[in-house]
């Protein structure tokens, strides 16, 4: 049995993405855009609230074959699917009826608003990240249109702005009130670094994670997550109250004292989402020392301990999530493991110990069908480089 990073020639589309349509107009073929997804490794809900976060882009994402066209139609499609996205850019845009449009629809519309002038295109979008799954294919769909809007029109945005711009199209096109963490994490991803990311004053740190004896292990639980289906936002609405009750602007600014002294006032259920993310911002802090010393079992029991404040109280995990973190825990050579991303679904990520992650993955993928008869998704991975652009082989 084989495991690990599919080659990049052979990705397999990206969500319900996109018909092949008539190549009427093409100019010709012009370059390759390919964007990673990411993996949070701890720090999760805590992005909207002002706090740390520690992604890395990982080894899977999309790839997006552009080609210049000489009308001002953008065309995105894929030869797999039946579904198409169609936008006029000579006129404003308003989001389509085709979900995972929107993300790029979003982007297309916010480089139009800064006035610039889009050349018409069509690209061809293919994907080896998992629908759902938690790893940011809707970032990684964002990050690659704009990095191909800057190609096509020759010239750029700064970074920031370019991954604010991204997360503003999620939030307005999307109805997704997202924070920051995953376009950032995609934007400044370095090779075999994560980026400890301050929410609050966007100041990025890298973090080594290139030890010979660590392998990271992403496996997909099977059930599909939908940020935009009202749980996501009602968690950051619950937040915004808390904060408001406790008279903070944001849920990084409570102290240990402030919630000593005013924690128990707040409803049962507020507390129990202040409870997870100040301790959720203490653990990601301690994660980053724990890796900067090798303490691999320290860092192992962060992550457990991530998992069970997401579980209990954020209440975001689900039944099947919670079975690979318990199996986790009975596997050898697996250090830590949680839940990643938004939850009610998708993906968790593991630190294991590298010479055993064959005997590892053989055993997660035995275990987990036998306790849920779901065949999970797993792969290896490193901490992965940002959004590149380069000639069509």
């Amino acid at each position: 049995m084989k495991y690990g990073t599919p080659p990049r020639q052979k990705p397999t589309p990206l969500m319900n993405l996109i018909s092949a349509l008539a190549p009427a107009s093409v100019t010709g073929a012009d370059f390759q855009v390919s964007a990673p997804g990411r993996v949070n490794l701890i720090g999760e809900h805590t992005d909207y609230n002002q706090g740390w976060v520690l992604p890395i882009a990982i080894e899977r994402g999309i790839q997006m074959h552009v080609r210049r066209r000489s009308d001002r139609l953008a065309l995105l499609r894929s030869q797999s699917q039946k579904e198409s996205v169609r936008v006029d850019l000579a006129s404003p845009i308003h989001p389509g009826l085709i979900p995972w449009g929107r993300y790029a629809e979003g982007v297309l519309s916010e480089y139009l608003k800064l006035g610039w002038k889009i050349p018409g295109f069509e690209a061809d979008i293919t994907a080896d990240l998992p629908a759902g799954g938690g790893l940011s294919s809707s970032a990684a769909l964002e990050i690659a249109t704009a990095t191909a809007i800057e190609a096509l029109c020759q010239r750029t945005l700064p970074a920031v702005d370019r991954a604010l711009l991204c997360q503003r199209a999620e939030q307005e096109f999307a109805g997704v009130p997202c924070g920051i963490m995953d376009q950032f994490a995609i934007t400044f991803a370095r090779t075999d670094q994560a980026l400890l990311l301050d929410c609050n004053s966007q100041q990025m740190t890298h973090v080594e994670l290139n030890s010979a004896s660590l392998a990271i292990l992403v496996v997909n639980s099977g059930v599909k997550h939908a940020l935009a289906d009202g749980e996501y936002a009602k968690r950051r609405a619950e937040c915004a109250a808390a904060a408001s009750w406790l008279e903070v602007a944001s849920l990084r600014d409570v102290s240990s004292s402030l919630w000593q002294t005013k924690g128990s006032s707040l409803p049962e259920l507020l507390q129990s989402r202040v409870k997870h993310v100040v301790s959720e911002n203490e653990r990601t802090l301690r994660f980053v020392a724990a890796l900067k010393n090798s303490d691999w079992e320290g860092a192992g029991r962060l992550m457990y301990a991530s998992h069970e404040s997401l579980a209990a109280d954020y209440q975001v995990s689900c039944p099947e999530l919670d079975t690979l973190v318990e199996l986790a825990r009975r596997i050898p050579g697996v250090y830590g493991c949680r839940m990643t991303g938004g939850g009610f679904g998708g993906c968790v990520v593991a630190l294991i110990e590298k010479s055993q992650s064959e005997a590892a993955m053989e055993e997660f993928e035995q275990r987990y069908k036998k306790a849920t008869s779901i065949a999970p998704a797993l792969f290896l991975t490193r901490a992965a480089a940002g959004p590149e652009v380069s000639p069509l082989r």
